[in-house]
C-alpha cells in the first residue's frame, strides 16, 4: 500500500530520511511538571533561572505547550560544528552516548577506555562506540566512533580502571557538547520528570479520572505511571506491573519521589495477570478477575525503533519480529481485564507497521467488542498505509514520524529569530518515533 501510494523511489527516500532524523537528538528536551506538587509556572520559573545558570547566561527560552498543559519545552542549541577536538579521548558505550547527545554528564560505568595519560582535570574529547567494538580499558582506538564533545575529566585512568569495587558517580564533566541541552542531574527531582512529548500525549488520551482503577501493563520505569496518578490528582488506584525487579524498584522510587499514594507495583508478567479462579477478597495484586479495570494503558515492549538518538541497531529481523506475538498475547489479556464501557491506549516507541497498524487490523477483526476511537490531544500524523486498514481508521491512529520534518540544526541567532507557534509545530514533529491507538470495549462479550 505504502510503495503504491508513493512510488518505490519515494518510499525509499522516506526510509532513508528516517533513519537520518533518528541518528539525531530531537530538537527540543521535554520535561513534564508534577502539577501534583508545583505549578507549571512555578516551575517554569525555577528552570529558566536554573538553565541561564548552566548555560552561563545564554538566553534559551522554557515554553509551554498550549495542548499538554503539564509539560515544558527546552529548545536543543545544535549540531555545534566548530568544537576544537583534544588529542586526550574517552571512549563511550552507545547507551551513555545517547545519553549525553540528550544533556546527560558521563557518568563512570559508561566509560569504555581512555588515552593512556588521563589525569584528573584534563580536557578530553568524548566518543561514542556506537558498535559496541571498543575493548574496555584499551588505551586507544581506531573503530567507528561519533564525536560528542569535550569535558573535563573528574578521575584520572588508573581511578577509572581500579581493578576494585567498580567505580559509580561522575567521570567526565561535559562543558562542551555537540548538542546544548541542560543537564537535569538532581535539579528539581520531585518537581520535573524528563519524558518524550509522545509519551506524555499517551497519558492524556487515556484520560484516567479520580477514583478509577486503571492498569499500567508495562510499567517501567514509571513515566507514564506516574503521569496517570497525577492526572488523577492521585486519587483512585494505579496498578503497575513490570516482570523485573529491578524496574519495579524503580516505579516505587519515582512514585514516593513524586509523593504520590495511588501507585502499586508489582513484580508481575502481564501475559498471566488474567486470574482463571475466584480471588481472595483483600488480594490486591495479579492475577486479577475479568472486567477488572476501567483503563488500561498497554505500553508494549517493542523493538524500540523511534528511540532517538540511535546510530546503529543491532537487531537481527528475527529479534525484531518477535514482538508480534509477545504484544498479541498482552493485548488479549487487557481486553479481558477491561470493564465494558472501559478504555484500552495501545502505544509503542517504535516505527514499524507489524507492531503499529498490523496489530489495530488484527485486534479489530480479533475482538469485536473493541471500537477504533478519536485521540486527544491528537499532535502526531494519522496512521500509516500498508496494514489494510480503511482511511477512516487511519484518521483515527497516531502515528509521531521523526521524518515528517526537514532536519534541522538550531542555533541561538534562529532561535530567537523564530516564532513560538513555529517552535512548538517544531517540537510536535520533531520527537521521537510513536505510535497510539485509543479503543473502546463496547460490551463484555
Amino acid at each position: 500500500q505504502l510503495i503504491t501510494a508513493l512510488g518505490t523511489q519515494e518510499a525509499e527516500n522516506k526510509y532513508q530520511s528516517l533513519l537520518s532524523h533518528l541518528s539525531h537528538p530531537p530538537c527540543f528536551t521535554t520535561v513534564r511538571v508534577n502539577t501534583h506538587l508545583a505549578s507549571v509556572k512555578q516551575v517554569k520559573k525555577l528552570l529558566f533561572e536554573e538553565i541561564q545558570k548552566q548555560f552561563k547566561g545564554l538566553c534559551v527560552p522554557v515554553l509551554e505547550h498550549p495542548k499538554l498543559q503539564d509539560i515544558l519545552l527546552i529548545p536543543v542549541i545544535g549540531p555545534r560544528r566548530d568544537l576544537k577536538k583534544h588529542a586526550s579521548e574517552v571512549i563511550v558505550g552507545a547507551q551513555c552516548g545517547y545519553a549525553v547527545l540528550r544533556g546527560a554528564h558521563v557518568y563512570v560505568p559508561g566509560i569504555v577506555s581512555t588515552s593512556r595519560f588521563v589525569k584528573a582535570g584534563d580536557l578530553v574529547s568524548v566518543y561514542s562506540d556506537i558498535e559496541g567494538k571498543c575493548k574496555r580499558g584499551a588505551k586507544e582506538f581506531n573503530g567507528v566512533k561519533v564525536f560528542l564533545g569535550n569535558g573535563i575529566s573528574e578521575l584520572s585512568r588508573s581511578e577509572i580502571f581500579s581493578s576494585t569495587a567498580p567505580l559509580k558517580g561522575l567521570g567526565i564533566r561535559m562543558i562542551e557538547p555537540v548538542y546544548l541541552s541542560p543537564s537535569f542531574d538532581n535539579v528539581f527531582p520531585s518537581h520535573l520528570f524528563l519524558q518524550n512529548l509522545p509519551s506524555v500525549v499517551v497519558s492524556h488520551i487515556l484520560n484516567p479520572q479520580p477514583g478509577e482503577k486503571i492498569l499500567d501493563m508495562c510499567a517501567a520505569p514509571g513515566g507514564k505511571t506516574t503521569h496517570l496518578a497525577t492526572l488523577m490528582h492521585d486519587q483512585g488506584e494505579v496498578i503497575a506491573m513490570d516482570k523485573i525487579a529491578n524496574k519495579v524498584k524503580k516505579i516505587k522510587q519515582n512514585a514516593e519521589l513524586l509523593q504520590l499514594n495511588c501507585i502499586k507495583a508489582f513484580c508481575y508478567d502481564g501475559t498471566r495477570a488474567l486470574s482463571v479462579e475466584k480471588r481472595e477478597d483483600k488480594q490486591e495484586g495479579p492475577p486479577f478477575l475479568p472486567e477488572s479495570f476501567d483503563r488500561i494503558l498497554l505500553d508494549a515492549p517493542c523493538s524500540g525503533m523511534g528511540q532517538r538518538p540511535n546510530m546503529a541497531y543491532s537487531f537481527t529481523l528475527k529479534e525484531v519480529t518477535s514482538y508480534q506475538p509477545l504484544q498479541r498475547k498482552l493485548f488479549t489479556v487487557a481486553v479481558k481485564l477491561l470493564k465494558p464501557g472501559g478504555v484500552l491506549v495501545y502505544s509503542t516507541c517504535t516505527i514499524t507497521l507489524s507492531e503499529n497498524e498490523e496489530q489495530v487490523a488484527w485486534a479489530l477483526k480479533t475482538f469485536p467488542c473493541l471500537q477504533l476511537h478519536p485521540q486527544e490531544p491528537h499532535i502526531g500524523g494519522e496512521g500509516m498505509k500498508g496494514a489494510g486498514l480503511s482511511l477512516d481508521h487511519l484518521k483515527l491512529l497516531q502515528r509521531f514520524d521523526p521524518s515528517a520534518v526537514t532536519l534541522q540544526g538550531m542555533d541561538i541567532n534562529s532561535l530567537q529569530d523564530s516564532r513560538e507557534d513555529d517552535l512548538i509545530s517544531l517540537a510536535n514533529k520533531d520527537c521521537i518515533g510513536f505510535f497510539i491507538a485509543k479503543f473502546i470495549k463496547s460490551n463484555s462479550k
